[in-house]
């Protein structure tokens, strides 16, 4: 993750600090959180210009379980330790397919989620588009200063620890990069990449260069990947959905569109998804 910089001069935390508390993306939410200990405390203030938050997994299974996400567009840091196996480290990139993670027995998992466009401070000798859809183990890294300690308080402080040595410095295009992924997150009305590339007064061929380079994924992805997750957290929480209506909300020409974008992340159409949940 490059080698820590003693020039670091950590920012002020921005307004994008509070973790997010939905369960976008997290396919059978009320499942998955009725089998494992699911938390997401804040990293230390001079870090949360770039980590939105990091991620605290414990289980203790009697049988197998699969948990599936559809990803975020986002990097992350995880420290994993399973029954059975020795702890280790690896760096995440950004998965565009549904992921999957077999958990029984007993383990724990740490990890940082970075905000999307954040990571590249960190590991600034690559685009993040070299990390996109690997995980790569880290050497020369100790897992168990992060998942052993029983206290929940004293891993944070380890996570802190280990992103702080690493000294990530000010980089304006990651501002830029975070703050066009924030917004295309929480602003419905962003449905063209021109559009976005218009308001961010560059080019088309600037803007995928950006996200290239700090995302790791295209604008087009971002903004389709979110409008999946809304979908998805509809037809987790309600139990009746108007597709179509849903389908004009999120910026879709119609509502096959919708259908097929989210039979092809998610694996079932979404009134199939629906009536499982309800079922």
């Amino acid at each position: 993750m490059g080698t820590p910089r003693r020039d670091a001069s950590p920012r002020d935390a921005s307004p994008r600090d509070t973790p997010r508390r939905d369960t976008r993306g997290i396919v059978d939410a009320a499942d998955f959180l009725a089998r494992v200990r699911f938390r997401r405390p804040e990293a230390a203030a001079a870090l949360r210009p770039w980590v939105e938050h990091y991620w605290l997994i414990d289980w203790d299974l009697t049988e197998p379980y699969v948990s599936h996400v559809v990803p975020h567009p986002a990097v992350h840091l995880v420290f994993q330790r399973f029954e059975g196996q020795e702890p280790f480290a690896e760096i995440a990139g950004v998965q565009q397919g549904l992921f999957a993670q077999k958990l029984e027995g007993r383990g724990r998992v740490c990890g940082v989620k970075f905000r999307p466009g954040g990571f590249r401070p960190f590991a600034p000798d690559h685009p993040v588009s070299h990390w996109t859809g690997r995980r790569i183990h880290l050497t020369g890294t100790d897992p168990a200063r992060v998942l052993a300690p029983a206290d929940e308080s004293e891993r944070v402080a380890a996570l802190d620890a280990h992103l702080l040595a690493l000294a990530p410095r000010p980089d304006p295009q990651a501002d830029l990069a975070m703050t066009l992924v924030a917004r295309v997150r929480a602003d419905r009305a962003v449905r063209r990449v021109a559009d976005l590339a218009d308001d961010a007064g560059l080019s088309v061929r600037l803007l995928q260069r950006l996200f290239a380079a700090y995302v790791g994924v295209g604008p087009k992805w971002v903004i389709l990947r979110y409008r999946i997750h809304e979908a998805l957290e509809r037809a987790e929480t309600q139990e009746a959905v108007d597709w179509a209506a849903l389908a004009a909300d999120l910026g879709y020409a119609d509502q096959a569109h919708l259908v097929r974008d989210f039979t092809a992340t998610v694996g079932v159409p979404p009134a199939t998804y629906a009536r499982h949940r309800t079922a």
